[in-house]
């Protein structure tokens, strides 16, 4: 999978754009904030519809306008064609072949991405709502079920919770409609069990790649990850043992998720675990072994998503190289070299960093506009 070009229209501080790129490995240099992290992020987009950085689409459009396009010509094994995403002040519109998408189940998977920055290290030592965003973007691209699970798991959370927050309360008893707490009940166990022994699933296939990747940067150290989910449910867990716990917890739950107006259960509780040579990566481990263990798992992703979907992926480097020592630049370099197009920003390419990449394309980046150098 190739992007072959891309064009964009009024996005972040770029007015006007228009690149080709190559299909091995792209260098976007310049100093800060000249828009080298504002191109990613546009790559990003189209590839999931939304931002890794911000939740807000007003932002992403330019100041001086009042709407942002985002158009891109993606190369697959059937062919090339193009997807384009559109913002503007009241919404957002994606298309697929020039085809409006009215359901993202529908466009995400068309191009798929793996983003690596500095901030992943909070994959490892950071909160447990870090590691589900990562579980549910990286899943979500590799299989259209788990994406489409996930997205009606939140609208049946959303409506559970909705449903909390509007419960009247008598004489300190909440009027509670049992038939139709029942029924959203029903539907977040449907949606959750299936999205939790998904995630089982896959955790177990970005293991086996992850270990493997892990092993050969470190020479001696063993990687292992654990998905953490609530009691009584792991990877031997069928879908109906896990509804039949589901129930059981949220049954548990009721009164103080009607106290708390919140659903305290459930996969978006859940999390990763990370264990090198059986200790917790995020309060055992150094900032190098953290390191190591952040880059073999984002590795990891892109020989996944090649297993699950059949082509490589497009890789993303934001400002990685200066977060890396010697030795993990060279375990990276060397083993993007040739299998997947590579976005890479840096303000500089230093003489190492030149004899490691093999012809890359290199562009300069000011003031949003980019020179092919």
């Amino acid at each position: 999978m190739f992007l072959n070009s891309l064009r964009l229209k009024d996005f972040r501080n770029y007015e006007e754009l228009q690149v080709d790129f190559s299909n091995s490995i792209n260098v976007l240099i310049g100093d800060n904030a000249q828009g080298k992290t504002n191109l990613l992020e546009a790559i990003y987009l189209l590839s999931m519809a939304r931002s890794h950085r911000d939740n807000n689409d007003h932002d992403l459009i330019n100041w001086s306008a009042d709407a942002a396009d985002i158009l891109g010509e993606v190369q697959t094994k059937s062919g090339k064609f193009p997807l384009e995403v559109q913002i503007t002040k009241s919404g957002k519109k994606v298309f697929v072949n020039h085809l409006i998408e009215n359901r993202l189940s529908n466009y995400i998977g068309n191009f798929n991405t793996v983003l690596f920055a500095p901030e992943d290290l909070d994959l490892v030592k950071g909160a447990p709502g870090g590691r589900r965003k990562f579980i549910d973007s990286e899943f979500g691209q590799m299989s259209a079920n788990y994406l489409f699970n996930l997205l009606q798991y939140r609208e049946a959370l959303k409506n559970r919770n909705a449903y909390f927050k509007n419960i009247q309360w008598t004489a300190a008893k909440p009027k509670i409609d049992e038939i139709y707490l029942t029924v959203l009940d029903d539907e977040l166990i449907k949606y959750g069990s299936e999205i939790i022994f998904q995630r089982f699933a896959l955790v177990q296939t970005l293991e086996k790649y992850s270990f493997e990747i892990h092993k050969a940067i470190s020479n001696t150290e063993e990687l292992k990850i654990n998905y953490m989910s609530f009691a009584g449910i792991d990877e031997r867990s069928t879908i109906p043992e896990i509804s039949e716990i589901f129930k059981k917890q949220l049954l548990k739950n009721r009164t103080r998720e009607l106290f708390l107006k919140s659903t305290t259960v459930g996969p978006h509780h859940d999390d990763l675990k990370f264990f090198i040579n059986q200790k917790e990566v995020g309060s055992f481990a150094s900032q190098g072994q953290q390191r190591t263990t952040a880059l073999s798992i984002r590795l990891a992703e892109i020989e996944m998503m090649k297993y699950e979907t059949g082509e490589y992926p497009i890789l993303l480097l934001d400002d990685v190289l200066s977060e890396l020592d010697g030795d993990r630049q060279t375990q990276l370099l060397r083993f993007i070299q040739d299998k997947v197009q590579t976005f890479l920003t840096t303000t500089s390419l230093s003489d190492v960093e030149k004899e490691l990449i093999k012809n890359p394309k290199i562009y300069q980046v000011k003031d949003g506009r980019l020179i092919n150098g």
